[in-house]
């Protein structure tokens, strides 16, 4: 694959543009130095034109050479800076790397507590709630609710059940203790009259043990 293909940064394209053209002036350079090389000392007259193109071709190459240096210098600070770029790209992505393992772990461990949360053998489960049909006929206005509204309202409505429940039984409790009590005062004034007639009994025995002597 040609270097024209891969290369797409500006300052590169034209380095490799100088390079093929000082590339180019010297090997022209070279042909035609051979070329006056191989001729003969009378021949060399004619070509002093040629002497010139060449020295001027020459200071063309010099040129395009120093052309060449400033944009390999370029060049190289470039390579230089997109290094650097890289390795802090690259520590970016190492970064939002280890960010992202965080997060699968984390969904892992949340997705592990969804499911200790949905096999959870929760108390409401075990509540002795009534029959889904029963509380419907009593509570026809929760025959749309979606299956966690039905189990709340089903919840509510046992809780109020016991509510009621716990305010008769003190309601009970309280009147069981008034009857007690009641029990309790009658029993003390049956015995508090148990003592009386013994009381009367015992202060009526000289008028009877009287009545027995007259008799």
């Amino acid at each position: 694959m040609q270097a024209d293909a891969i290369v797409t940064d500006e300052g590169l394209v034209a380095l490799l543009q100088a390079s093929k053209e000082a590339r180019k002036q010297a090997l022209e350079l070279i042909d035609l130095a051979e070329q006056n090389a191989s001729l003969s000392p009378a021949a060399l007259a004619p070509l002093l034109e040629r002497a010139a193109e060449a020295a001027q071709g020459q200071r063309l190459l010099l040129a395009n050479i120093a052309q060449l240096r400033t944009l390999h210098r370029k060049a190289y600070f470039t390579a230089r800076d997109t290094k650097t770029q890289t390795a802090e790209a690259r520590q970016e992505v190492d970064r939002l790397h280890l960010q992202l393992q965080n997060l699968y772990y984390e969904q892992r461990h949340l997705q592990g507590e969804i499911t200790a949360c949905e096999n959870y053998d929760h108390s409401y489960m075990h509540l002795p709630l009534i029959p889904v049909e029963e509380f419907l006929e009593r509570h026809p206005e929760h025959a749309t609710d979606d299956e966690a509204a039905l189990m709340i309202a089903r919840i509510g409505h046992e809780k109020q059940e016991r509510e009621a429940l716990e305010r008769q039984k003190n309601e009970l409790l309280r009147k069981k203790l008034m009857l007690i009590a009641e029990n309790k005062k009658r029993k003390d004034d049956l015995a508090s009259l148990d003592q009386d007639l013994e009381n009367f009994i015992d202060a009526a025995k000289p008028i009877q043990r009287l009545f027995e002597k007259v008799t």
